[in-house]
């Protein structure tokens, strides 16, 4: 049995935080506002295999209203979701991801990314892929206000 999942997350970006993609930080004038260290690419991946493996979603994990995951580390977060969906049974087969936002540039960090997500997930770097966007000026992403990722996942019954 195969399942697909699909995760998004969205933050807005504030000065003095810095920029967590993947679990690695990548150099930006500014970096994710969130209620965790606010690693937007790893939330997206968190909620596509919970999804996939029936197992809810970030918010239900670790819930904001609880002060025990006020700047949590997200690689951790993720840590503690891959073991939910690995006890339901399943692999992962392959994680494909897009982050958007207007600067910094994803592709000079892209192979840190995909090797810091493989390392969490431990896969092997072909099966996890991150493409970067922009979007052309368009909504609070467009205008630098925010970021935003997309990652969807195959898992496998084992």
């Amino acid at each position: 049995m195969i399942r697909i999942g699909l995760g998004r997350d969205i933050h807005r970006l504030v000065c003095e935080r810095p920029l967590l993609l993947g679990g690695i930080v990548v150099p930006a004038d500014k970096g994710e506002d969130g209620y965790s260290d606010g690693d937007v690419l790893i939330h997206a991946v968190i909620d596509a295999l919970l999804g996939a493996a029936g197992r809810g979603d970030i918010g239900e994990l670790f819930p904001p209203s609880d002060p025990a995951w006020k700047d949590a580390c997200s690689q951790e977060l993720l840590r503690r979701s891959f073991e939910q969906v690995k006890k339901a049974g399943y692999a992962l087969v392959n994680l494909d991801c897009v982050v958007s936002c207007e600067l910094p540039k994803i592709a000079p960090y892209r192979k840190a990314i995909r090797a810091s997500l493989a390392a969490l997930l431990a896969v092997d770097i072909e099966a996890v892929f991150v493409k970067g966007k922009t979007n052309e000026g368009c909504d609070s992403v467009g205008a630098g206000e925010a970021i935003e990722a997309l990652a969807v996942c195959l898992l496998e019954r084992v």
